[in-house]
């Protein structure tokens, strides 16, 4: 296990904020490239198994599932390792391993073995890295950070990644579009090389504790961490509503590429691009989220955003050619505002509020829920999709997330301005 070595005040806190800050700079970098890359995939993928393997609906649903299923099968002893391993190297590590799973699907594709029995496998394996990589960004952020600039911090790291949303969609349709969808999946392997470049540089380093210090058990790390979660009613009730949005949020997009090119005939282009779009709203949550806390309460921050990602949801399935792709695009954007403005406040609120030593296991006990649904919906969206309709199950998946934020109001939130600064008990 490892604990913060915290930097004297020049280096923490320089003149300027964080933008003058080295070693944020190059982790936000890092972040920035990596998270570009992986909004390629999320288009090119699918794209790559229906337009070039002609894989089918419920194929393509498995996909996105693959991808998150490691938070259910490696998600809790991740966490338990992150808190007991240096961060950096973890990350720099599954950088490394997810450019070589990327850069192995345009390799079999020249040799004419491409398959989506190895798609799958490469879905799983990125899947995977990123369950360590993520459990210990989030650990890491308050090494280099104070948690006075934990909120700043988290917002120009979550502005860039919905940045990415937008850009990297559309640079996916663009190139499938000029050169071929396997050829996107080699700018997602440059990017996490170029990640892992800029994560190297970073000199912030974390203090190993002693050898005495260490919990006695693997299984006793991971069970400290699932209770701190379940028996806080704060983090127990945040951790519920991401669970049962990421229902719906994974439903309607692990079968959107399927519904905009088989039944609205969409182009490779046009589909990254309204993608993009639909994603924008991100950029500007990213932006608003600290301002939204601050006048209006972070706890009152947390029910806007909800607010804004489940009713609008309901304007997708209106979906049309032509003019009708306003609909989708307007939803995607008041979405993606929510969804940015609740993770910006809440990731915030959970590096501060939860004990240093805890915050690896707490994170991951948390995305086991928040993340561990998201295989299970993509499965179901794919299923209803095969017996019915892919229109029927966006149908499904959106009516589901438009009630999730009903679920905020049985804890102790509704009844808040802000969040708390810590546990009662401490």
């Amino acid at each position: 296990m490892t604990i913060a070595t915290r930097c004297d005040d020049t280096d923490v806190r320089p003149t300027g904020g964080l933008l003058r800050h080295r070693d944020f700079r190059l982790l936000w970098a890092g972040q920035a490239v990596s998270s570009v890359g992986s909004n390629v995939t999320t288009v090119a993928l699918p794209l790559v198994a229906v337009a070039v393997l002609d894989a089918g609906t419920f194929q393509v649903a498995v996909l996105t599932a693959a991808a998150w299923l490691p938070w259910l099968l490696i998600g809790l002893p991740a966490g338990a390792w992150v808190d007991r391993l240096p961060r950096r190297p973890v990350m720099v590590i599954c950088d490394l391993l997810c450019a070589v799973a990327f850069l192995s699907v345009p390799l079999a594709a020249m040799l004419g073995r491409l398959t989506v029995a190895q798609l799958l496998v490469v879905a799983l394996s990125a899947g995977a890295a990123r369950v360590f990589f993520e459990t210990a960004d989030q650990v890491y952020l308050p090494v280099l950070l104070r948690p006075g600039q934990l909120p700043e911090g988290n917002a120009k790291l979550q502005a860039t990644q919905t940045v990415s949303y937008v850009v990297g969609p559309g640079l996916a349709g663009l190139i499938a579009q000029l050169v071929g969808a396997v050829a996107a999946l080699l700018l997602d392997a440059l990017t996490f090389l170029l990640s892992a470049m800029f994560l190297l540089r970073i000199r912030t380093r974390e203090q190993r504790v002693r050898p005495s210090q260490r919990s006695r058990s693997l299984r006793r790390d991971i069970t400290e961490g699932l209770r701190f979660v379940i028996r806080d009613p704060y983090l127990r009730v945040l951790t519920l509503f991401g669970a049962a949005s990421n229902i719906g949020l994974t439903g309607y997009q692990a079968v959107l590429v399927v519904f905009l090119v088989r039944e609205l005939r969409l182009e490779p282009g046009l589909v990254g691009g309204l993608v993009g779009v639909m994603s924008a709203g991100g950029i500007i949550g990213a932006l608003l989220a600290t301002t939204v806390a601050r006048r209006c309460g972070t706890a009152r921050a947390v029910l806007i955003a909800a607010a804004l990602t489940g009713p609008p949801a309901l304007l997708i399935p209106l979906a049309a050619p032509g003019a009708g792709l306003a609909w989708p695009a307007l939803g995607g954007l008041l979405i993606g505002l929510g969804v940015a403005i609740g993770n910006v406040v809440k990731g915030a609120f959970r590096q501060t509020y939860t004990p240093h030593h805890l915050l690896g296991r707490v994170t991951v006990s948390m995305h086991l829920l928040n993340y561990g649904t998201i295989p299970l919906a993509a499965v179901l969206a794919g299923a209803i999709g095969a017996r019915y309709d892919v229109e029927t199950a966006i149908v499904v998946m959106t009516a589901w997330l438009a009630l999730t934020p009903l679920i905020l109001f049985v804890g102790p939130i509704r009844r808040r301005r802000d969040l708390p600064a810590a546990p009662a008990a401490s």
